[in-house]
């Protein structure tokens, strides 16, 4: 498979050597110095182009890689406040296709199918509040996490007793979120469900940024033979 790499940061090289070691093609790297290569020949060769910018580039990058054809798979969280609306009609409307995952680990994946399955538990047991954590490196702009958001929205699915997620707060109506932000650590997401007699807590803590990078190349695999709007849980059945 032919792919474009869009961000050549550390996680952008570490998708390279993993796409190769797959037998992909590169054809195509676009970072901040070279953003006319939007428009080669290069990156129109492209099957796919993975996406790891920054808040306030990605919505932008998928709009030029649509132009040129181009499907796009994405781990660029912070966006979707401003920007979700026109991406869900671009892919439901006009034929564009974005895969889109806070977190491409499939131990995540994995970890997002058990937080389900507890919060619907849970929701039978109201004496027990839940609160979750998330923990990063100290370059991550944008706080919670897009993980974190994600882990939270299903929680409040779930649970009758919680209304939304909230950072800073001490509403009981609502899910806290806090978040850390310390070293290089790639990413620790823990969720707690306390109470006077006990506490459960499950966590999931990534050693390395490599699993992030599999699951991307993975999920280019994936979006290669599909189209449209695409997430975790289309590629992965649990």
């Amino acid at each position: 498979m032919k792919i474009a790499l869009i961000g050549y940061g550390k996680m952008g090289r570490m998708i390279e050597e993993i796409a190769l070691s797959r037998g992909h093609e590169i054809v195509s790297v676009i970072d901040i110095d070279n953003q006319q290569d939007f428009d080669s020949e290069a990156f129109r060769q492209a099957e796919v182009a993975i996406e790891f910018t920054s808040p306030t580039a990605a919505y932008g990058n998928y709009l030029k890689a649509w132009e040129q054809g181009v499907k796009v798979v994405s781990g660029s969280t912070g966006w979707m406040k401003e920007h979700g609306d026109d991406v869900r009609r671009q892919c439901s409307e006009n034929g564009k296709t974005l895969f889109w995952a806070s977190n491409f680990s499939i131990g995540v994946a994995i970890f997002s199918a058990v937080n389900r399955y507890l919060a619907k538990i849970m929701n039978q047991f109201p004496q027990y509040d839940v609160e979750l954590e998330e923990t990063h490196h100290v370059h991550k702009l944008d706080h919670p996490s897009g993980t974190a958001i994600t882990l939270g929205e299903e929680i409040v699915e779930a649970l009758d007793r919680k209304t939304a997620w909230a950072e800073d707060t001490t509403d009981a109506s609502l899910l806290r979120i806090d978040h850390i932000r310390r070293g290089e650590v790639p990413g620790i997401h823990t969720i707690r469900y306390d109470s006077d007699a006990d506490c459960i807590t499950i966590t999931h803590d990534a050693h390395s940024r490599r699993g992030f990078a599999l699951g991307a190349v993975l999920a280019a695999e994936f979006t290669a033979q599909h189209n449209g709007l695409l997430t975790i849980s289309d590629m992965f059945k649990f």
